[in-house]
Parts: C-alpha cells; structure tokens; sequence
C-alpha cells in the first residue's frame, strides 16, 4: 500500500535560498521515493489570510508553480494543483467547522500570540484578529483530510495544526462513520535533518528578516550581490577562520558534497580572504541553480504552460475528491433525493430536444453492452461486456437511480464505476465530469 504524503505551500511570496534548501528539495526528494504517493498544493486560500495584495499573491502562484516545476518535481508522479481549484476544500471546511469546538481555536498559537501582542499594546484581545486567521487550523485539516493523507512534513511549529486536525478528524468520525472510520487520522513527519539555512545577518534566512538570498528572481547577479553582503567577522585573509561558527560554511555544505565541503573548511582553516570564500561560495550554489533558473524563467515566459499543469493536476485531484466528498454529504444527512418522474400518459409527446441515453446492444462476440451517448450524440462511454442482456438492463437502471460519486473508485487515474461488486463501467479521470452530468440528466427518465 503506498503512503499519501501532502504538503501545502503558501502563495504569498518570492521562494529564496532557504525556501529550496529547507522545503522544496527534501520534498522533490521524496516523491521520488517508491511507495510514496505524492500530494503537493499551492496553498492559495491561506495566502488571504496573510496578504491583501491581489497582485502579489497571483504572482506568488505562478512563482511558486515554475520554481517547484523547475526544481524537478515531476507533474506525471506527484498530484500538483492549487487549492483554490478544488471546491470540495471549502466545502469540507464548512462541515469541519461545524463540529469543531471553539474552545479548541482559541488555543491554536497563531491566534495566543495575536492577542498576546494586542494586550501587549494595550488593544483590544480580539483587535484586527480575523476569522481567517482564527479558523485557519480547520481550513489546514480539509487541505489534509479531503485526500486522507497518511503523513505531512511540518516544521515544528505546525505541529499544533496536526494535532488539531487529528482531534477534528476524530469528532467527525465519531459523530458520522457509524462504526467506521470516513478520515484516516495523519501522522506527524518531523524533518530535523533538513537544512535550515542562515541569512544574510546570521539569523534564520526569511522574509520577516529581509535577511533572504533569491533563488532564481533577479539571475545569477542577485544571487552574488546577496551572497557578497553575508555578514563575517573582521579576520584578514590569512588568519585560520573558524568554519564551524562561519555562516558561509553553513550555507556551503548546504549545496556541495562532502568531499567538497571538507576541502571548503580546510581553506577556512588556512586562512582564506572572506571575499575568495563568498565567491567559492556563490560559484558552488550557482552550480545547482543555473539550470533550474533557466527552466524556471521559459515557465515564467509561458504562463499558459504552468497553467496546464496544474489543471491537469486538479482533474486528478477532484478524481478523488468528489466522490469522496459525495459519500460525506451522505454521511452528514446532505443526501441527493431520487425522484421517480410520473409514468407517462399514453399519446403524451416527449418534450423536443435531445437528451444523452443509454443505448443496449449485442457485440460481434455475442456478448451484451451498454453505451453512455451525449445529447450530441456522441459516444462518452462503453461498458463492460455482458452474458445476458438483462444485466445491461439493470445496471443501466442503477446508474439512472442512484448518484454516480457513490459507485465511484478510483485507480490511478482510471475511475471504476462498481454496482454490487460489478464493474460496469471504466473510464479515464478526465472524463468524470462530462460523464456525471450526462447520468445526472438522465436520473429517474428510465426507458
């Protein structure tokens, strides 16, 4: 069985240096691994909660898009979208909302400290506090719960957020899994080998800071202005450095290999000039990220292409997201009623137009079909060969009478449809929309 591991990356900024080395690389990494069933997200609803500049945050979207793109990740292993396309997020959000317990959000550290800082200052408890911010942890727990993620890599202060998602995640399954359980409960992954890179003046490198180097904004000449204006102490070249307390050194083994970084400390050691070390330094990170930068600025030149992606990515994602979310509303009491239409009278005319239907026959190899045509005419779908014809009748019945999403399994990418143990139906996850609003249309119209 593989591991579902989702990670969601917020869309409110520039990516740099410390971005790459302490959350996108590791992850690239691990999509790669076998048995690792990849889930990566651009977190753009939670970008609202931090940032009010439309621009910023669309541009944020693209820039985080091609950076992860052009770091390596590939689109064909993982499922990559953005959480704004996903409507079953919200959706799932609201029910969350609804059994989660104020008393549990009042305790989530983000919204401790804002108040902390408006008592500090004298304000209000509540003083520009938002439901946004207030509520964020529930809105976390959909982005993890719609996919039942098995683990999620965090820093470890969001291991609250888990926490918290696995305490709603347990209401929720007590209040409506009768007997079983509709979410798994998702596990912690702490990284602590996971570079956490310095800035400019020593501190964590981050935007909070203005201590960041950039990534791939502003080429190879950013990189090395930001890189020549990392603070060092007042040793002339040739004095022995001390490589250990040396933020270059840190930032070096970051990129190069063991070998190198050995070779790197020993000239530290023996004395060489900060200038020739920071431009040792800049040559070594610039190894990595030329080629990434030049993938990274043809996707910036061709926005239509990151888009592509990710709506390829949502079509996988929304394969198994609405069924899911299907079988949620019925567990929550949100049932599609099934209205059986009144027999027609004899001599009443069918109203004009054409409708999509499903039409019976027999193949060449004497086995019994069904067929799933648009109101085009057009075929959307062919069955599963049959021995007798009565079953093509019958399945065709169930498909008309009961909500699609709830035959609905999914195996990577291809969607089943399964009445009592019997797949009637195979189809590619792109076609489930178009499909389920041909069904729908046809829903109690039986022949």
């Amino acid at each position: 069985m593989n591991t579902r591991v989702l990670t969601g990356i917020t869309t409110s900024g520039t990516p740099h240096l410390g971005n790459y080395a302490g959350a996108i690389r590791p992850s690239v990494q691990a999509s790669n691994l076998p048995e690792v069933d990849a889930f990566y997200f651009m977190a753009d609803y939670h970008a609202l909660i931090k940032c009010d500049d439309p621009q910023r945050i669309a541009r944020s979207r693209l820039e985080i898009a091609a950076t992860w793109i052009a770091a390596g990740l590939d689109p064909d292993k993982v499922t990559f979208y953005r959480q704004s396309d996903i409507p079953e997020i919200p959706e799932l959000c609201w029910m969350l909302t609804c059994v989660t317990a104020k008393g549990l959000m009042n305790r989530a550290h983000a919204y401790k400290a804002s108040v902390d800082q408006n008592i500090a200052r004298q304000a209000e408890p509540d003083d520009g506090i938002t439901m946004g911010l207030f509520s964020y942890p529930i809105l976390m727990a959909a982005d993890i719960l719609l996919f039942n993620a098995h683990r999620v890599p965090v820093g470890r202060d969001q291991i609250q957020h888990l926490e918290m998602t696995r305490d709603i995640a347990q209401r929720f399954n007590n209040l409506y899994g009768q007997g079983t359980d509709l979410f798994v409960l998702p596990e912690v992954q702490i990284d602590d080998d996971v570079a956490t890179l310095p800035g400019l003046d020593g501190r964590k490198m981050s935007k909070s800071y203005d201590n960041t180097i950039p990534l791939f904004e502003g080429g190879s000449k950013a990189l090395r202005s930001a890189v020549k204006r990392i603070v060092t102490d007042s040793l002339e070249p040739g004095q022995p450095k001390d490589a250990d307390g040396s933020h270059l050194y840190m930032l070096y083994r970051a990129f190069a290999t063991p070998a190198e970084s050995r070779i790197f400390r020993e000239q530290l050691q023996a004395g060489l000039g900060w200038g020739d070390a920071k431009e040792l330094l800049s040559d070594r990170i610039e190894q990595d990220l030329a080629p990434m930068r030049d993938r990274y600025a043809d996707l910036m030149a061709h926005p239509e292409r990151i888009e592509d992606i990710l709506q390829v990515g949502a079509a996988k994602a929304r394969a198994l997201s609405r069924p899911f979310m299907a079988r949620l509303r019925e567990a929550v009491g949100l049932r599609t009623a099934v209205v059986a239409r009144p027999a027609k009278s004899v001599g009443e005319k069918k109203p004009a137009g054409k409708r999509a239907r499903f039409v019976s026959f027999r193949d060449e190899d004497g086995k019994f079909r069904f067929r799933l045509l648009g109101a085009d005419g057009h075929e959307l779908l062919l069955s599963e060969p049959f021995d007798n014809p009565k079953a093509t009748g019958a399945l065709t019945r169930v498909l008309q009478e009961t909500p699609l999403a709830t035959l609905l399994r999914d195996e990577s990418g291809t969607m089943l449809v399964d009445i009592d143990g019997t797949v009637a139906l195979r189809f590619p996850s792109t076609k489930l929309e178009s499909v389920t609003q041909a069904i729908d249309s046809l829903r109690g119209d039986q022949a």
